[in-house]
């Protein structure tokens, strides 16, 4: 159905017209403590339909290596109808498209928690993302509180492709609320599975081996084994683009007027928001960890320790923690369980001479160790790959 109609020439109109300044209003985005009632579903607005170039051109730009995100063809032999979207872009789009509803307000982020991909995203799907409300804690009258939420990310099917938790501080409104009343009005669907079950194709045909480096498979990593990469990537002003293009609406990673605003330390130039951090680091890391990986299964225990800016050089460090037998019927691959660890403007080679062990050490336990907190390091989180044996090296 269409439907076809004519308009008169437009007139211009603001000329003859006093504006008026009393009637003028300022929209205000995010939401304050009191909003975040245990049990409430925020569906998110928008949604984001990932187009091949998008996919293509963010693997690239955050190096990552493995080539099942960059090669239809190897994609095809492992099993895939194509390439899949990398999951840290799936993770950046579903993240920020909660963050008008879950964290446009918050002051911090303040960690990552059982984050899992469930099953791929292809080029032409269609995300959307809901969040529930897990747990809101008051920590005294005038002061920021810890919002928990459960977050999930559904394709065209209504397939949740991720799901994760996020610990977030946001401050009060500083207004009287009856925060009984503005509690959910009815029970909204919210599809979380706290076993939930990973979803892959298995299978393809042969295809060239020399695609991949011949020491990144399975029998190549120990638990204990320290990979210090050796490359860094210095970020410009390009996190801009990246922040808008995966629709994170947060002014701190834009809006210079907005940061430079803000009293404290995070008072400044635009942060670069941490997901795209999350992805140089993991892309750095790739050529030496996940290349041979057929897919990522996900992460826990991510935090932010200190943030990041433009002309900021970030560099990664990976600590082996165990290596675990594949799921049942998939003997042809295994599990690599990892620490990643990121750094600015050191390279890794040095933060590891200058901190050794301290450096894995969670900067949140330093001070009940009696440790000093490593101002270079930024990043830390635990990550789970299935990651291919030699035999299958096809």
């Amino acid at each position: 159905m269409s439907v076809t109609f004519s308009l008169p020439a437009q007139q211009e109109l603001a000329p003859g017209r006093e504006a008026a300044v009393d009637r003028a209003r300022f929209p205000r985005y995010g939401r304050y403590l009191e909003d975040f009632v245990p049990g409430t579903v925020f569906e998110h607005p928008r949604g984001f339909t990932v187009d091949r170039g998008v996919a293509r051109s963010f693997a690239a730009a955050f190096v990552h290596a493995n080539p099942i995100f960059l090669n239809d063809e190897y994609a095809r032999a492992h099993g895939f109808p194509a390439s899949p979207v990398c999951p840290q872009l799936v993770f950046n789009l579903i993240l920020s498209l909660g963050v008008q509803n879950d964290s446009e307000k918050a002051m911090a982020n303040l960690g990552y928690y059982n984050a899992r991909f469930l099953r791929p995203v292809y080029p032409g799907d269609t995300l959307r993302a809901l969040t529930r409300v897990h747990d809101c804690r008051e920590r005294g009258e005038g002061k920021p509180g810890i919002v928990h939420i459960h977050t999930l990310g559904l394709n065209q099917s209504d397939q949740v492709v991720l799901q994760y938790e996020r610990k977030i501080m946001v401050p009060p409104s500083g207004k009287a609320r009856d925060k009984a009343a503005s509690g959910p009005a009815e029970a909204a669907r919210f599809p979380w599975e706290d076993d939930a079950s990973v979803e892959l194709p298995i299978g393809g045909g042969p295809y060239p081996t020399g695609l991949t480096e011949p020491n990144t498979y399975l029998e190549d990593f120990e638990p204990g084994d320290i990979l210090v990469h050796e490359h860094g990537r210095t970020i410009t002003d390009e996190h801009m683009y990246w922040t808008c293009l995966v629709d994170n609406t947060h002014p701190l990673h834009t809006d210079r007027i907005y940061s430079t605003g803000l009293g404290g330390p995070m008072s400044g130039e635009p942060i670069v928001y941490g997901g795209l951090v999350f992805a140089w680091l993991e892309g750095l890391a790739s050529r030496d960890v996940s290349e041979n990986a057929l897919w990522e299964l996900g992460f826990t225990e991510g935090y932010h320790t200190q943030p990041a800016q433009a002309g900021d050089t970030v560099a990664a460090l990976t600590r082996i923690l165990a290596i675990d037998p594949g799921p049942a019927g998939l003997d042809a691959v295994g599990i690599l369980t990892l620490q990643l660890i990121g750094v600015k403007n050191v390279s890794g080679r040095q933060a590891l001479e200058e901190h050794g062990a301290d450096l894995f050490v969670k900067e949140n336990d330093k001070k009940k160790l009696g440790k000093e907190k490593i101002p270079s390091k930024i990043f830390e989180i635990e990550q789970r790959f299935l990651v291919k044996k030699k035999a299958v090296s096809g």
